[in-house]
């Protein structure tokens, strides 16, 4: 028997890094993290592949993304069209 559930996923915003691949863009998180000790803020990025299906948008451009099943070996993400 299957319950509904609702599963949570996962959304983020970022900046457009790179539009090279077809399909596919390279997008940039920023977050602030502060150091245990010495209380200093910085600023770590980490950068997801997301699927872009329209190839719509380009370096420099913000967008919101989200979770999804494996679309390739390293692109787990789909941007959100608003």
């Amino acid at each position: 028997y299957m319950e509904n559930k609702k599963t949570i996923k996962r959304t983020f915003s970022g900046v457009v890094t790179s539009d090279k691949m077809d399909k596919t863009i390279v997008v940039k998180i920023d977050r602030v993290k502060v150091h245990p000790k010495y209380k200093k803020r910085y600023t770590v990025s980490k950068s997801y592949k997301v699927h872009d299906e329209k190839n719509k948008f380009k370096t420099g451009s913000k967008v919101t993304f989200t979770e999804c099943r494996p679309l390739s070996k390293d692109k787990r993400w789909r941007v959100i069209y608003n």
